[in-house]
């Protein structure tokens, strides 16, 4: 994809901390055998596996199926991978939830485009109030989504899961395909979906921050969808002019050199309340117009954003997480965007090399949910710290 370092797989569970990490390569003759010897015993609450869309997905998930004993088990594709060296290709990144740490509520959530907003609202108020009354001894919280990034449906989700959360932080990932945006999936417990979403209500003894970042500034450039069907994320028409077109005149390029590349040294953001927040395009279709990673409506000023150096941004951001103290990990969900743009800039060694300095692990995404919002080009994630007192293990 872009010049990552591939990983190996290892005999060791690798950064210590509140969780167990694993990696193996995804053609690894018996990946769920290494997986678990790398993890190590249990029990866990929950297990994570962010598989490349090189993976056997559905043999995969069949053979995860009862080898983590009890544990809930989430499975997704990836538009890459975080791993031991940072941007990763071709793996297979699992994390543990061990139960001496965590107590989590996991479970799916089918037909996202035909979901009952007050039926949801409701089962997520009970079951965050039930897990409450189960975990009393863990004082920290939090609510990790990880939704199919084909589905068109990320807004209305993040949107309906938040309203039910009460103070519990909500972020997540939207689920890849590489760069081919073909087809995503996801799993639960060995059951293969699509047009779904994974939800893990958790309650951890490890003090946790959830937080989202970008390193985008707004100009002065700005622009207005006149016409956009935002059922399909399309925006037909900027300043009433052929969308593709009139973004390439205000960039000053030729609008048949649109391409990934572009979008991600150019994106666009939106301004909602008192900050901005990007949202992406993906791709020009066959008609000129823009197809967006997030919904657009007509109407909406879009700016024009430029560029903070990323790598410094990245480093300056992961370490003032730790300003008071540092967090022994940090579990991730980054856009493909940021991935390209390191790449196009050769800065892919210097982010992977951030990322492993401060422990992140997780998965490329086709977008970031934070809170109510389904955002693009950021890192969204949970850094855990060790506690003062008790439990050694996230330290």
């Amino acid at each position: 994809m872009d010049g990552a370092q591939t990983g190996s797989a290892g005999e060791e569970t690798y950064r210590a901390g509140a969780l167990r990490v694993a990696q193996v390569v995804c053609g690894a003759p018996d990946p769920i055998t290494a997986i678990s010897d790398q993890l190590g015993p249990g029990p866990f609450e929950l297990v994570c596996l962010f598989a490349s869309p090189q993976a056997d997905f559905r043999a995969l998930n069949s053979a995860a199926i009862g080898a983590f004993g009890g544990s809930d088990v989430f499975a997704c594709t990836t538009a890459g991978e975080i791993g031991r060296a940072g941007y990763e290709e071709g793996q297979i990144i699992a994390v543990g939830f061990p139960s001496e740490l965590f107590s989590v509520d996991a479970f799916a959530i089918d037909g996202l485009d035909a979901l009952d907003d007050r039926k949801m609202t409701e089962q997520i108020i009970q079951r965050r109030m039930a897990l409450n009354i189960a975990a009393p001894d863990k004082g920290s919280e939090f609510a990790f989504l990880m939704v199919d990034g084909l589905s068109l449906q990320e807004e209305n989700v993040a949107s309906i899961l938040a309203s039910g959360m009460g103070p519990m932080p909500l972020f997540g990932g939207s689920t890849g395909d590489g760069v081919d945006f073909a087809t995503t999936w996801l799993s639960h417990n060995g059951v293969v979906r699509r047009n779904a979403a994974l939800l893990a209500l958790v309650r951890s003894r490890c003090p946790v921050k959830v937080f989202s970042l970008d390193h985008l500034m707004p100009t002065r450039t700005r622009m207005v969808v006149t016409r956009a069907d935002p059922d399909r994320r399309l925006v037909q028409e900027i300043n009433a002019e052929p969308a593709a077109a009139e973004y390439a005149r205000l960039l000053g390029k030729d609008p048949n050199q649109l391409d990934t590349f572009t979008f991600a040294a150019h994106p666009v953001v939106v301004r909602l309340g008192d900050s901005h927040h990007v949202r992406s395009i993906q791709r020009v279709d066959e008609h000129g117009n823009l197809v967006f990673f997030s919904a657009i409506n007509a109407g909406m000023v879009l700016t024009l954003a430029e560029h903070q150096d990323m790598a410094r941004h990245l480093d300056e951001e992961l370490a003032a997480l730790g300003a008071d103290r540092a967090p022994s990990q940090i579990l991730g969900c980054d856009c493909l965007l940021r991935r390209v743009e390191a790449g196009q800039f050769q800065q892919t060694r210097a982010i992977s090399d951030i990322l492993s300095k401060h422990n992140v692990v997780g998965f490329n995404t086709y977008g970031e949910q934070f809170g109510a919002l389904h955002v693009n080009q950021t890192l969204t994630g949970v850094a855990f710290y060790p506690p003062e007192e008790e439990a050694p293990e996230c330290r």
